[in-house]
């Protein structure tokens, strides 16, 4: 048995969030998102504008989940790199949660980030409170994930009975796949056809299938970590205290290989220490995630644990699309939530899910 995600930390839950919390949502998302998920600004400035239009989204627990009510998932899709100039439609959502419901007999009430990383953790805030929802206080990944099989529910089990697909020009696609692989083959190719970037709605839960089946909690602990760095004139110590987080490295990048190609950014990023650091070389592995460090030929960090590049004098997240030659960095990195860890969830995003030959090494802190 596979066991159940282990809930964020329950200090300083969020009851709703208001067009005040973005800001620091959008900080801590986009540490969470461990380079991908897409830039969090135009994200940022969206959902702030709903929620100034509409008032405070309702926060709900999975323990507040009732009988009554129905979560889906909602993100984008894609390549980050394209979603910088390719902004989503004002009715792609409205289109998605209307096809959803048709597909699955019954009113959504909840919606969820199927990723608390990047802008797909921040957007659904701002979808919510345009169509009407609640918003769910957790997540499908407890970070940012390149895969529609890389999801906490298909490590628990739990079965995907449709997905809807909407991109900028209107064109909708409901899939019923035979399981999450062939989802995410069907939902690359779609992606590719229409530009790089879509946006998706899929894993309909209920209170009963919700449970032990997402990661809780995320949505408040990513204000939390946003709160922190925003409010810290130390920010990237702030950040890596509260999420118990590990500096890898501080540095320059001085080097950056990178390439949009089958709706993925893929490529490496090499950074060489400076000050307490310098000498030091290291090597960050990329599929719109940051995936492996490597230094000396040694991996100190991979997937599925957490691993974030960050200004080193703001503390704000560098997001794959947005490194570039220069820029001085600091290197986080933490562990995953314990589910990421178990077999099944090695089996879906470990280093070999992603063509690594290397053995996983689970970081358990510590400047290398």
């Amino acid at each position: 048995m596979v066991p159940a995600p282990s809930a964020a930390p329950t200090r300083d839950r969020l009851a709703s969030v208001a067009s005040d919390d973005v800001a620091a949502l959008a900080a801590g998302a986009a540490i969470f998102g461990t380079g991908g998920g897409g830039a969090v600004y135009t994200a940022q400035l969206a959902t702030e504008r709903a929620l100034r239009e509409t008032g405070p989204v309702p926060l709900v627990s999975v323990d507040e989940l009732t009988a009554a009510d129905a979560v889906i998932m909602m993100s984008g899709i894609g390549a980050p790199t394209v979603g910088i100039e390719m902004l989503s439609s004002a009715n792609q959502v409205e289109v998605l949660l209307r096809e959803a419901e048709a597909t699955a007999g019954r009113p959504i009430t909840t919606l969820m980030a199927a990723e608390i990383g990047g802008s797909n953790g921040v957007a659904p805030a701002g979808w919510a409170a345009r169509l009407g929802l609640n918003l769910l206080d957790g997540d499908g990944m407890g970070r940012a994930f390149p895969e529609a099989t890389m999801i906490a529910m298909n490590v628990a089990g739990v079965p995907c009975d449709f997905a809807v697909m909407s991109d900028v020009v209107g064109n909708v696609v409901v899939m019923k796949t035979v399981d999450l692989s062939w989802l995410e083959r069907h939902a690359r190719a779609i992606t590719v056809a229409s530009g790089g970037l879509c946006l998706g709605a899929h894993y309909l839960l209920t209170a009963e299938t919700a449970r032990g089946a997402v990661i809780e909690g995320t949505v408040s602990a990513a204000v939390r970590v946003g709160r922190a760095l925003l409010a810290s004139s130390e920010p990237v110590t702030a950040v890596a205290h509260e999420l118990g987080a590990s500096v890898l490295v501080t540095g320059k990048i001085v080097d950056v290989a990178r390439r949009t190609e089958g709706g993925f950014v893929r490529g490496s990023v090499t950074i060489a220490g400076t000050g307490a650091d310098r000498g030091r070389l290291q090597r960050i592995e990329v599929q719109n995630e940051n995936l492996v460090v490597l230094e000396d030929g040694q991996v100190l960090a991979s997937v599925p644990d957490l691993i974030t590049i960050v200004d080193a004098e703001t503390g704000h997240a560098i997001s794959t699309e947005m490194l570039g030659f220069g820029q001085r960095v600091s290197v986080l990195a933490w562990a995953s939530d314990p589910l990421w860890r178990t077999p099944r969830g090695l089996e879906l995003a470990g280093p070999a899910a992603f063509g690594y030959d290397l053995p996983y090494a689970p970081f358990e802190g510590g400047r290398r």
